[in-house]
C-alpha cells in the first residue's frame, strides 16, 4: 500500500500527467475540451469507432457538443478501453450509470494503482452504490485515490465557452486539487471539497428533483409552485444525504444547491425536459425514445426510491422521489400524484 501511494504522489509530481476520458456524450465532450486547455494530449475512450473517425476527420464529435472544435493532435481516440486505463495516470468515467458496469467488464488491465474520477450523476444499478462506492467495494481502490466532479455546469455552456464553475471532490486534497487545476481555465472556475460522499449524492439527486420539476411544468404548474417545489427539494436532499453520510457541510453551497437550481431551472437540462415530456402525456418508453441522451434521473429515482425505503434506521422522508417514482415506475398519473404532492409541501 506505501509502495501504490508513493508511485500515485510521483505522477502528480510530473508537469503533465496523463489524463484518460471513458465516455463519447455531451458531458464527456466538455470534459476532454476542458482538458485539452491544459495538456498537450488526452486519452479518450468512446465505443462509436464511426464517431471516432468522424472526429478525427472533421475535428468535431458528429453526435454531441457538435459546436466544439478540437485539435485532433491532442487527441489519443480510441474504442479500446484497456488502451485508455494502461496509458493514463488519471481516469475520469463520463458514462451513462446504467452502462457503467458493461464498461468496467470490459477492462481486464488492473487500475487498482490508478486515480479515478467519477463525473457520472447517478447510482450504480448492480450494487444500487454510488459510483466512488462500487469502485472502492467492487474495485478495491482507496477512496483517497477516488474523487467526484460535479456542477453546478452544464457541458452546452462549456461548449459556448459561458463562465461555469465545478466542484471538484475528493478526500485526498492533493488529488482534487491536482484534477482541479487541469480543468480549469478562463471560464472554467474549480472548487475543491473533501465532500466526496455528500456531493456525489447531490449530482444523483438533483436530476431527480429536476425531472419533477420537469413534470410540473408539463402539467401546467407556475413559476410560484415551482419555487416551492425546489426549495423542499433542496430540504429533501438536505435530510437524505445527511442520513447517509452525516459531516459538517452547507447544503446552500453551489455543489448542492446550485447544482439543484442549474439543473431544476436550465433549457439545457435533459432530466427536466424528460421530465416535461411525461408531464404532457408522453410514456417513459416514447419519452426516452425521442430524446437523444440519458436522463440520468430515471435510473436514480429508483435507486434513490430503494435506499430511502430499505430499512427503518436509513428511512428518510422524500416525498419528491417518491412521486417521481411512482410516475416513472408505477404508471401513476402524474396529475394525481403531483396534486398529493402538492399537499405534502409547504
Amino acid at each position: 500500500m506505501t509502495d501504490q501511494i508513493t508511485d500515485i504522489k510521483q505522477v502528480l509530481q510530473t508537469p503533465n500527467p496523463n489524463f484518460g476520458v471513458i465516455g463519447g456524450g455531451s458531458w464527456a465532450t466538455a470534459i476532454v475540451k476542458m482538458l485539452c486547455e491544459n495538456l498537450h494530449t488526452v486519452n479518450w475512450y468512446m465505443r462509436n469507432e464511426t464517431a471516432i473517425e468522424h472526429i478525427l476527420k472533421e475535428g468535431h464529435n458528429p453526435n454531441y457538443l457538435s459546436a466544439v472544435e478540437f485539435d485532433t493532435n491532442q487527441l489519443k481516440l480510441t474504442n479500446q478501453i484497456n488502451k485508455v486505463v494502461e496509458q493514463s495516470d488519471i481516469l475520469i468515467f463520463v458514462v451513462p450509470s446504467a452502462f457503467l458496469q458493461k464498461e468496467l467488464d470490459k477492462i481486464t488491465s488492473p487500475f487498482k494503482d490508478k486515480i479515478v474520477f467519477s463525473a457520472i450523476k447517478g447510482i450504480v444499478p448492480e450494487s444500487h452504490l454510488l459510483v466512488g462506492e462500487h469502485f472502492n467495494e467492487r474495485y478495491q481502490i482507496p477512496f483517497e485515490q477516488i474523487g467526484v466532479i460535479t456542477g453546478p455546469c452544464h457541458a452546452e455552456e462549456v461548449a459556448l465557452e459561458r463562465l461555469s464553475y465545478l466542484t471538484i471532490a475528493c478526500a485526498n486534497e492533493n488529488h482534487a486539487n491536482t484534477v482541479a487545476h487541469f480543468l480549469s481555465s478562463d471560464y472554467i472556475k474549480c472548487n475543491v471539497s473533501e465532500d466526496i460522499i455528500g456531493t456525489e449524492y447531490a449530482a444523483v439527486l438533483k436530476n431527480i428533483y429536476a425531472i419533477a420539476a420537469g413534470i410540473a411544468h408539463g402539467l401546467g404548474y407556475g413559476d410560484n409552485f415551482q419555487s416551492v417545489l425546489m426549495s423542499n427539494a433542496i430540504k429533501e436532499m438536505k435530510r437524505f444525504i445527511k442520513k447517509r453520510y452525516k459531516m459538517k457541510r452547507n447544503i446552500n453551497d453551489s455543489a448542492y444547491l446550485g447544482d439543484l437550481l442549474v439543473t431544476g431551472y436550465s433549457v439545457f437540462s435533459r432530466n427536466r425536459l424528460f421530465g416535461n415530456m411525461i408531464g404532457k402525456g408522453y410514456t417513459v418508453k416514447s419519452a426516452q425514445m425521442e430524446m437523444s441522451m440519458i436522463a440520468e434521473g430515471y435510473y436514480a429515482s429508483k435507486s434513490a426510491f430503494d435506499i430511502s425505503h430499505k430499512d427503518g434506521k436509513k428511512k428518510v422522508k422524500t416525498p419528491i422521489i417518491n412521486a417521481v417514482y411512482k410516475v416513472l415506475y408505477q404508471n401513476r398519473n402524474p396529475k394525481q400524484v403531483f396534486t398529493k404532492l402538492a399537499d405534502k409541501l409547504s
